[in-house]
């Protein structure tokens, strides 16, 4: 009963409705927690705390949602942006900001003036809300989608919900979170938090490098490498019987396997 699964990929707007819907017929109120399963969090205590705040401060205002932001450590075009507002209260040092908006995925130029106004955070798709404040969301804003996965939740614990699940949800319209409700939110129902909890999205090779280091520009291998003249550089070798000799390179990412050979330019394969 604690696991709500979809019977196929129809990217994450879909699926929160679903489950969102689910969870409001017992639970309309209740503070829920949207995150991602592939993160590195370092700072699991303050990430805690965050929630925890998040949370009371959504039982408080129940029609609310609260972005848990991070404070952005480089320019990176591979992430989206949260624009940041001016500051409305704080509690236990936890700072609360206005929503003014935000921009997926900037290009090059951009997240550098974003990165170097100090107006920005990086937005880690986390979310604070609750299931009635999304469900109606989804109403509003998607109504096409939110009629057909209602009809899957009328149904939910009968014998006819996995047959209309398998039916109804393999016709939903594929769509993101962000496009579905996020960019046509009223910005006076959200917050911001903007902390730094040692985030690293380690689904691609350039945060890997920087979860594992211990200081900048540390060069991180794995296997049998040998390298001269080496800075800011991820190498792993799986192969027990090759050497990998690196010289004179300058943050690059190198993986070899039995099957594949990658050599990259860092920036290239964040």
């Amino acid at each position: 009963e604690n696991y709500f699964l979809e019977p196929e990929k129809k990217d994450v707007g879909p699926a929160i409705v679903l489950v969102m819907g689910i969870l409001r017929i017992k639970h309309p109120h209740e503070p829920v927690v949207i995150l991602w399963s592939d993160h590195l969090v370092k700072e699991m205590s303050l990430f805690r705390k965050i929630l925890a705040i998040a949370g009371e401060h959504v039982q408080k205002k129940p029609n609310s949602i609260v972005f848990i932001a991070h404070k952005p450590r480089f320019a990176s075009s591979n992430l989206g942006y949260i624009t940041i507002g001016k500051k409305s209260h704080e509690k236990e040092l936890v700072s609360f900001y206005s929503f003014e908006g935000f921009k997926y995925r900037p290009d090059e130029k951009t997240a550098a003036e974003y990165f170097a106004s100090g107006k920005y955070a990086w937005n880690l798709g986390y979310f604070v809300t609750t299931p009635s404040f999304i469900w109606r969301a989804y109403e509003r804003f998607t109504p096409s989608l939110f009629d057909e996965v209602k009809k899957i939740v009328d149904t939910y614990e009968t014998k006819e919900y996995p047959a209309a699940l398998k039916k109804i949800y393999s016709t939903l319209e594929k769509i993101n979170f962000d496009h579905a409700i996020l960019e046509k939110l009223d910005k006076k129902t959200a917050a911001v938090i903007v902390e730094d909890i040692g985030w690293s999205d380690i689904g691609a090779w350039e945060a890997v490098k920087e979860a594992m280091e211990q200081y900048p520009y540390e060069n991180i291998i794995r296997g049998r490498v040998h390298l001269e003249h080496v800075r800011d550089s991820l190498i792993y070798n799986y192969e027990d019987k090759k050497l990998i000799v690196g010289i004179d390179l300058d943050e690059h990412i190198i993986v070899n396997t039995k099957d594949v050979l990658l050599i990259a330019k860092k920036s290239s394969v964040g």
